[in-house]
């Protein structure tokens, strides 16, 4: 299968480095880990509930049905083009060179906050981990801690990431899986009545507006599974196992996720206190009240190695992206980003550069009250403009006469799943760029759509000054031109 594999690589143009040592169920594991349903709902349930309330939970199941249109879609596409760096090489194989370089820039600074904020999620648990208090300065530091573990572990290698991994999705799995049936048998406050009624959620704005706001724990839980894709020259077969890798990621991470959310709203034992800002962290007390002091210490150890795995899947997705970009010459420090470990057959210096900025913008966190909120939704954004413009490019190469050509397609179902990913992908967009605090300063309130804009702004300026599209031979633009 691998002169196969090489085979078709040669033919996209590329002879990889990289040894292909990532199984189907590694490969999904690292999209499990990196979409991680116990980072994803303990870092914004308490958040999303004062805001929404229980019914805040739907937000899952309507998000999922959203990101299993797109993760089909990348399906067909990395199907055609299995190639590392994901986002970028596909876009530039869609389209062209500066819609794929704006596409790479895009995901790839979204890429890199998200590391920063799944670290920065950390740091609480971490310091209550140790029994040390949780305040600003401790949770910087443990962010650190983390990223610095996890850049280790990556630059062990493919068979070491793969193992992490797969260690990672079974210690998360069946610790969310224990946690949850336990909070079920003994915690459980409310029946599933409570699922449809607010608590008086958003009485200000209107129920509907506060939904949308709470849906940033859905928004925030289901991407990763692109991740399968980043590392598609590490993955033997990789055009079929790793379309299939994306969608078993959506299917058994948005379950993990559903039912983690579920458990941890009917133990809640106030959810006017929620609501209020009375209890301000409803996960550790509800954790705390579940398992006692030694029970919580074992139970934020798994949780904390789900921070870890994630931030493991993150820092993994970002540094073969920047490799892709590098082996393209489209980026500045090519030549470093470029370069492979003879030992171990990664990027070091890529890997170097997805932890050092991470820990930039988490020291950075320092000057904002709410860093991790606004983290989370610049990071978030990112990675769905990153997406859309994915889809859109497969929009416009389908109507333009490609016809995905790998092993899987979604045949005449194409281009309605294309056109259904690409509404709900504007829509998530819109929901997420929406002001919502009218009394703050005009800035605060369009925080994320500004920030947004100064990345687009940053990238548009230095692809029209530095020109890097211009640069290497690689393929681009050549998916219609198959078709003719």
């Amino acid at each position: 299968m691998t002169s196969t594999d090489d085979g078709r690589l040669a033919d996209l143009g590329y002879t990889s480095e990289f040894r292909r040592e990532m199984s189907l169920w590694a490969n999904f594991s690292l999209g499990f880990t990196y979409l991680s349903p116990v980072v994803g709902i303990y870092t914004l349930f308490a958040v999303s509930l004062a805001t929404g309330g229980p019914p805040m939970i739907w937000s899952l199941l309507i998000v999922g049905a959203g990101q299993f249109l797109v993760a089909l879609v990348f399906g067909e596409i990395v199907s055609q083009y299995p190639l590392t760096g994901g986002i970028y090489p596909w876009a530039r194989r869609l389209w062209g060179r500066r819609w794929a370089w704006m596409t790479g820039w895009v995901y790839l600074v979204a890429l890199l906050v998200t590391i920063a904020s799944v670290a920065y999620g950390a740091g609480p648990y971490l310091s209550a981990f140790l029994g040390i208090e949780v305040s600003t300065t401790n949770t910087i530091m443990c962010a650190l801690v983390i990223l610095a573990v996890a850049v280790s572990v990556n630059l062990a290698g493919t068979r070491v990431l793969a193992m992490a991994a797969i260690i990672g999705f079974t210690a998360e799995l069946v610790g969310a899986l224990a946690v949850g049936g336990w909070l079920l048998l003994t915690q459980r406050r409310h029946g599933l009545d409570v699922l449809f009624d607010s608590f008086g959620a958003g009485s200000e704005s209107g129920y509907f507006a506060a939904f949308l706001a709470a849906g940033l724990i859905g928004i925030f839980q289901y991407y990763g599974f692109e991740a399968c894709g980043d590392v598609a020259e590490e993955v033997p077969d990789p055009t079929r196992r790793i379309p299939k890798a994306m969608r078993m990621t959506i299917y058994v991470g948005g379950a993990a996720a559903t039912f983690v959310c579920l458990a941890l709203l009917l133990a809640v034992p106030d959810f006017g206190a929620v609501i209020s800002g009375a209890s301000a962290d409803p996960v550790s007390e509800v954790l705390t009240t579940a398992f006692g002091p030694t029970g919580l210490r074992v139970v934020l150890g798994v949780v904390l190695l789900s921070f870890l795995s994630c931030a493991l899947s993150l820092q993994a997705a970002a540094s073969r992206l920047l490799y892709s970009y590098a082996r393209d010459g489209m980026i500045v420090g090519s030549e470093p980003l470029s370069r492979f470990s003879a030992v171990r057959h990664v990027p070091p210096y890529a890997l170097v550069v997805a932890a050092v900025v991470p820990a930039l913008v988490v020291m950075g966190s320092i000057v904002s009250e709410d860093a991790l909120v606004k983290i989370i939704s610049f990071a978030t954004l990112g990675i769905y403009l990153g997406f859309q413009m994915v889809v859109l490019a497969a929009l416009r190469a389908r109507l333009r006469g490609w016809r995905p050509s790998g092993p899987f397609t979604l045949g005449a179902a194409g281009l309605a799943v294309n056109v259904g990913a690409l509404v709900y992908g504007v829509l998530a967009i819109v929901n997420m760029i929406w002001p919502r605090t009218p009394d703050a300063p005009w800035y605060d309130n369009w925080l994320v759509a500004l920030s947004g804009l100064v990345v687009v702004g940053l990238g548009a300026l230095y692809l029209f000054a530095a020109r890097p599209h211009e640069h290497g031979a690689a393929p681009a633009g050549d998916a219609i031109q198959e078709e003719r």
